[in-house]
């Protein structure tokens, strides 16, 4: 009897193996290839919109124009996603910058400083969760550019916001009524550099069914600055996601639904119109239940949650939970369907300002499966990341419910020593945990002159450069995002350092062997773990090679790195 159950247990961990480690790895969250993009700024496919709302995209100068809508929509990435851009990177997840309509009008741009206006094309200013901002498609441009992703095996995910939503504006003032600014509408779109927003709201706002005191503070509102949970964040208004209390919807947005009628019907989020009637609910669970809408009726398969240390955690717990329903009500409401069929949870990560790959169980209780990593090494050095890997590795054996969510640049940061991006991608795309690439990385894509403006992290949001594409750095991304989506050792295996530039990763019957700045000559030590006479590839080059001596030999190639596998 017990040699019988050795026997099935044995043919049970060769079934397992088989499942995860066959011509098509099983999906797995903690090893994903993210691509995170503005869509704004990523591809324009339909010119007809634009412009939208009365808004003002060219104000004559690439500096003025910073952070005006530059045209980038769903057509644009349905497109791209069709010949294949993500797929020929190995990219499993698809990040794109929020779809909910955005504020009409601009804010003043770099604050006080007023140079430029700052409208809310990378969906971070949000004025209406239940419908998609013009600028971007149509729901169902959205629904086919999502299950065309799902259809290559790629998650879709989004941006989720509870700390904020967007500035007051003189154009919204004005469309929505909740202000008297003394101005036409046309006026109200136009940039004036001497337009003060702490005057605006202070003695202009008069509240007229704009969000009330129960739904947000105000910078002019007392609170304690050694308390992020329950402060403004560089003057915008902050939903009190602490207050219980039950509040109706503000009138401006009753007053907005009325007046469009059916006529936005082609931006409506259908799941979200049972959601615009008062409810017995507090302000944050309005703005949870808009936002799980969008997982019922698109199937989004995750989050990335904005500023969570300044959200109460028992609020991110909601959404969480929230959104694993409505992504199980999408499932099996749409059977048959690219995705419907997958069985891994709704996820979230993260921006917590300067957090690494510390484990933090309350935010994992709360729903988290990482934070975004934000001092991952941005220099390319390789004499030191094999010791950093090391560490990624054994956190991530020590919890099985967190890992490291790893990136170069992002939609904030992009302090990346671009002049070493090759060296900077193999860092980023051959380390345990997920590898966030930010659009434009592979592709060698500039900064804008909005460099020039005193609020110059508009500069690196500049437009994907299509017509300019550096093909080197581009195929060194392609062949590293393949050879890690089929290897899911690199994401998840266990860690042996050999020596300061080599490494071996092993997952279940996956061992590779990962050597930076490789000798040629000495050979590269495999540290017993491949045999001498086995033959071995490197991944990378293709070029073949055998071991000796406990080192493989293999003929000389230009690239810094070498993946071996033996050849079986």
């Amino acid at each position: 009897m017990r040699l019988f159950i050795l026997i099935i247990l044995s043919l049970l961990s060769v079934l397992s193996i088989a499942q995860q480690t066959g011509n098509k790895p099983q999906f797995d969250w903690a090893t994903a290839t993210v691509y995170f993009l503005i869509t704004d700024r990523f591809c324009n496919g339909d010119t007809s919109n634009d412009i939208n709302y009365g808004r003002i995209v060219d104000y004559g100068s690439e500096q003025l124009n910073a952070a005006t809508f530059h045209g980038g929509d769903f057509q644009g990435l349905l497109r791209k996603a069709q010949e294949g851009y993500f797929k020929d990177m190995g990219v499993n997840v698809v990040w794109m910058t929020d779809v909910y309509e955005q504020i009409h009008g601009w804010m003043s741009g770099s604050g006080s400083v007023n140079d430029f206006p700052h409208y809310g094309y990378h969906g971070y200013y949000p004025l209406d969760y239940t419908q998609i901002d013009k600028n971007y498609g149509t729901v169902e441009e959205f629904r086919a550019l999502v299950d065309t992703l799902h259809s290559q095996g790629i998650r879709v995910m989004l941006g989720a916001n509870l700390n904020d939503p967007g500035y007051p504006t003189l154009l919204d003032a004005i469309q929505l009524e909740f202000a008297d600014t003394g101005l036409t509408e046309k006026e109200a779109a136009q940039h004036v550099r001497e337009w003060s927003y702490d005057d605006f709201y202070e003695n202009r706002l008069n509240w007229n069914g704009w969000y009330g005191r129960g739904w947000i503070r105000m910078p002019d509102e007392q609170w304690d600055e050694n308390n992020p949970l329950e402060a403004t964040l560089y003057g915008m208004p902050d939903f009190k996601d602490e207050s219980n209390d039950i509040e109706d919807i503000p009138e401006f947005l009753h007053r907005k639904w009325e007046k469009e009628g059916n006529t936005n019907e082609k931006w409506t989020n259908p799941s979200a119109i049972k959601l615009r009637t008062n409810r017995d609910c507090s302000p944050i669970e309005y703005i949870i239940a808009w936002i799980a809408s969008w997982v019922e009726e698109f199937g989004i398969d995750g989050f990335r949650c904005d500023i969570v240390e300044n959200v109460h955690l028992n609020r991110w717990k909601e959404l969480y939970q929230a959104c694993d329903s409505a992504l199980n009500r999408w499932r099996k409401n749409n059977v048959g369907k690219p995705g419907a069929d997958w069985k891994d949870k709704f996820y979230m990560t993260g921006d917590f300002e300067n957090a690494s790959i510390d484990y933090k169980p309350e935010y994992a209780n709360a729903g988290f499966s990482s934070l975004v990593n934000c001092r991952f090494p941005k220099n390319g050095n390789l004499d030191t990341i094999v010791y950093i890997w090391q560490a990624y590795a054994d956190s991530l054996a020590n919890h099985t419910n967190w890992h490291p969510f790893n990136y170069l640049n992002n939609s904030y940061h992009r302090d990346t020593d671009m002049n070493n991006i090759i060296n900077c991608a193999t860092s980023l795309l051959l380390a345990p945990g997920i590898a966030q690439i930010f659009y434009g990385d592979e592709s060698g894509r500039k900064l804008s002159d909005a460099r020039l403006n005193v609020d110059s992290n508009q500069a690196f949001r500049s437009d994907m450069n299509w017509s300019k594409i550096d093909s080197v750095s581009l195929m060194h991304f392609q062949k590293l995002g393949k050879i890690r989506q089929e290897n899911p050792s690199i994401g998840k295996g266990r860690q042996v350092t050999l020596d300061q530039h080599t490494c071996v990763r092993i997952y279940m019957d996956n061992l590779i062997l990962i050597a930076v700045k490789p000798d040629f000559v000495a050979g590269i030590p495999t540290g017993g773990y491949i045999e001498n006479g086995e033959k071995v590839v490197d991944l990378y080059s293709g070029n073949e090679g055998i071991v000796h001596n406990g080192k493989a030999f293999l003929p000389p190639s230009d690239s810094n790195v070498v993946i071996l596998r033996q050849i079986k």
